[in-house]
């Protein structure tokens, strides 16, 4: 690095200008809401507010996996966060999840009503409500849990390491590339060398793991996130690229993907869900 791009880092940072490129407008270094904004509630028990993020579509998959199990009681409606334009830091969503981070949850079938904020908590919050999607045996719950908790520790080097600087960084750098380039194969390597052994995260059955994992790694390897398929070489995993084909014909998640979707091709997008009949047409 030559050294007119050599940054010394001040005493005391302070916060000066907007910075991170395509999401720099709703940086900040606080916590809180910033405006006064009421939620929508619907007609049924859980009500989620969220956005077809990676992170969004965890809990969207899940509750439709639930539905395709039967379990009608987890029926849902789901409101679109638009966190381009801050709606994570209105006031009723910083009640729900004062991280103002989507997706949040709120269960109206407890009294008083029960919130869920995290993704993974989401997750394990709805298998344990349902009995479903979690393995029974102690040993395999535990290696869905092993693997869900990889993924919440793992995802922000991709998402917020490789995405960021490869794809909204105001600009290009070798440094931070190489840096989480590297960091995001060595992931991919872990799981193509334990997919390589098992049908899915947690052995031969389908869980909460994989409905954690798809979103962010099925979507890499299968070209959807990033645009960054050929640059990570991802057709050399191939364990993984299996895994995440099979994962992406399964029903439930062909329609938990579109869930609060607002871009892309016009049959894929969903706004907002409020009943089966939504995905109609």
């Amino acid at each position: 690095m030559s050294d007119k791009n050599e940054y010394t880092p001040p005493k005391v940072w302070t916060w000066e200008s907007e910075s991170g490129g395509k999401f720099a407008s709703i940086n900040r270094p606080i916590a809180g809401a910033t405006h006064d904004k009421t939620l929508p509630i619907g007609e049924h028990a859980f009500q989620l507010y969220s956005l077809a993020t990676p992170n969004g579509q965890k809990a969207t998959i899940m509750f439709e996996e639930l539905l395709q199990l039967g379990c009608t009681d987890a029926d849902y409606d789901a409101y679109l966060i638009n966190i381009g334009d801050g709606d994570q830091f209105g006031s009723d969503f910083v009640d729900i999840n004062p991280n103002s981070k989507i997706p949040a949850l709120m269960d109206h079938s407890t009294t008083p009503p029960t919130r869920i904020f995290e993704s993974g908590s989401i997750l394990q919050y709805l298998a344990e409500k349902f009995d479903v999607l979690i393995p029974k045996d102690l040993k395999a719950k535990t290696e869905c849990r092993n693997w869900l908790f990889w993924q919440m520790g793992s995802a922000p080097y991709l998402g917020g390491g490789f995405g960021h600087f490869y794809s909204y960084a105001p600009s290009k750098m070798q440094y931070p590339i190489d840096r989480f380039t590297m960091e995001t194969k060595r992931q991919l390597d872990v799981l193509n060398r334990h997919l390589s052994e098992n049908e899915y995260m947690a052995g031969d059955e389908y869980s909460i793991a994989d409905i954690a994992i798809w979103p962010w790694y099925g979507s890499l390897v299968l070209g959807a996130l990033y645009d960054a398929a050929e640059f990570l070489d991802v057709a050399s995993y191939t364990h993984v690229v299996r895994w995440a084909t099979q994962i992406s014909e399964r029903p439930a998640v062909k329609r938990g993907r579109r869930v609060n979707r607002t871009w892309g091709p016009e049959e894929e997008q969903m706004a907002e869900r409020h009943n089966d009949s939504d995905f109609e047409g």
